[in-house]
């Protein structure tokens, strides 16, 4: 089997597998206020991304299970944030949180554009949702510059939702779950 490590540049980024360098960084940013405040579920406690580095630490890039990509700069390797790609039943969510020292440089819409053309020409025919929180305004902003469509507030899972290159179905799904 192919193992396929995960390996994109951009202009000022790398986007790549986690390695265990990177812990330190996570644990700084998830227990930082500004980047928690709208994170649910996020492993926190040292060990526990010391783990989560461990198992993600050969993702690949692959509808079969979730993926976690290190976003870090492309002069020295420092992490600067992660993607978490959550594919299921033919959509593909997409989460991410990026530290507070490098927020508002642009490396969230730059990291996210090379990372979703890249998943869209790989799987066409998926739908792409991606849900925040509804005070997190910053992230609304990002998403609909990536070209997503608010569809509104889904209340079943008390998130803002968002979606691209979604099909009929899905829209019309969507549509009836917003009212």
């Amino acid at each position: 089997m192919f193992l396929r490590i995960i390996l994109i540049e951009t202009a000022r980024l790398r986007l790549r597998n986690v390695t265990p360098n990177d812990a330190e960084v996570m644990f700084d940013y998830r227990n930082n206020e500004i980047c928690s405040r709208y994170q649910r579920g996020q492993t926190k406690d040292y060990d526990g991304i010391v783990a989560l580095v461990q198992r993600h630490s050969a993702d690949e890039i692959s509808v079969d299970n979730p993926f976690i990509v290190a976003v870090s700069l492309k002069e020295n390797d420092e992490m600067v944030g992660e993607i978490v790609v959550m594919p299921n039943d033919g959509t593909i969510s997409l989460g991410y949180t990026f530290s507070y020292k490098h927020h508002r440089k642009g490396y969230a819409y730059e990291s996210l554009t090379a990372l979703l053309d890249i998943l869209h020409k790989e799987y066409p025919d998926w739908d792409f949702i991606s849900f925040t929180e509804p005070e997190n305004k910053p992230s609304m902003a990002l998403l609909k510059k990536l070209g997503y469509k608010d569809f509104g507030y889904l209340p079943t899972i008390q998130s803002q939702v968002f979606g691209k290159w979604i099909s009929q179905s899905t829209e019309n799904e969507l549509a009836q779950a917003t009212r």
